[in-house]
């Protein structure tokens, strides 16, 4: 008995996987006249083609921006913009330095000529609704370059009770080339605005640096470091010294020293010294007013502190012919 039943099992795959088989085979079949049919509509697709300025002189240097790809719409048959894409059809465009340069600095490839040199590379079929830029401009000089500082820009805020202790730039200054004009003009180069907030550990960037389009820089791209510290409260006393005192006379006062208080990093506060800061009376303004106290101010703080006040804006004091 179990024998028949086994062949019944048998005979009943067997059956079901002809079927499925003829199945897949006109599944596949349709799926293969589907892309056919696909592939045999006309679309429009954006493709990129490589662009590289050839026979350029040794003593010039282009100083435009990067001019590496054009973007061209084009409207064919689906097999064919295929291969323009995945397949080997694309070549570079070369654009040849002494039929476009205009003998003052710079040159231009107008948008008629980019559309020739751009439908030899593609087939008679295949055409072109636009192309982007327009035009192609290129800007040069003969090797004028001068190095300038690097500094950043835009939000950089680091957590609470700390602060940006110093920025360290790498590299430091770079290249310009330019038109002599445009070299007299550019003092620094400024990084593209950064925005960072709410970080408390150094914080290193890669960014962009940003110029004109006429104007190369090298190199294009630096590292940016900010150096954080921990801000604290802290207090100094500070001698007070006298501006304008004439020869022959001594002002004292009572105290001889006055506490400044002030925010800064931590580390920053391990090296302060009194003598980084100066508070200092006016022996004119005393003799112009003359009273029980006299104003003494805050002349000088050492970089990086911040928030600094004098305990106290007012002391006793007695003025002395020196002996």
């Amino acid at each position: 008995m179990s024998e028949v039943f086994r062949s019944i099992r048998d005979f009943l795959f067997s059956i079901m996987n002809k079927q499925f088989f003829v199945f897949l085979f006109f599944l596949f079949l349709s799926a293969v006249i589907w892309l056919i049919m696909t592939l045999n509509e006309t679309y429009e697709k954006e493709l990129e083609i490589p662009v590289r300025i050839t026979n350029i002189p040794r003593n010039v240097v282009l100083t435009s921006a990067s001019i590496d790809t054009i973007h061209v719409t084009v409207r064919d048959k689906g097999w064919l913009l295929l291969s323009y894409l995945y397949g080997e059809r694309r070549t570079v465009l070369n654009i040849n330095y002494k039929n476009y340069d205009k003998g003052n600095g710079g040159g231009i490839v107008p948008g008629a000529e980019l559309k020739r040199m751009a439908e030899q590379k593609l087939e008679m079929s295949t055409k072109i609704i636009t192309i982007k830029p327009e035009k192609l401009e290129f800007f040069y000089n003969n090797g004028e370059r001068k190095r300038v500082p690097v500094y950043w820009t835009g939000r950089v805020i680091p957590e609470q009770l700390y602060y940006i202790a110093d920025i360290k730039y790498s590299p430091d200054s770079v290249e310009v080339y330019a038109s002599h004009e445009k070299l007299d003009s550019i003092r620094v180069v400024y990084t593209e605005p950064l925005n960072y907030v709410g970080f408390r550990d150094t914080l290193t960037v890669t960014c962009k640096l940003n110029h004109p389009s006429d104007v190369k820089v090298v190199p294009e791209h630096i590292k940016v470091s900010f150096h954080t510290d921990v801000l604290t409260e802290e207090r100094i006393g500070v001698p007070i010294k006298c501006l304008n005192l004439p020869q022959g006379k001594v002002l004292r006062t009572f105290p001889a020293k006055v506490n400044v208080n002030f925010v800064a990093g931590a580390n920053l506060i391990k090296s302060l010294q009194a003598e980084d800061f100066v508070v200092v009376a006016d022996y004119l303004e005393i003799e112009q007013n003359p009273s029980e106290k006299c104003n003494i101010y805050l002349h000088q703080v050492p970089q990086g502190i911040s928030r600094a006040v004098l305990s106290t804006k007012q002391v006793d004091y007695l003025i002395e012919d020196q002996e």
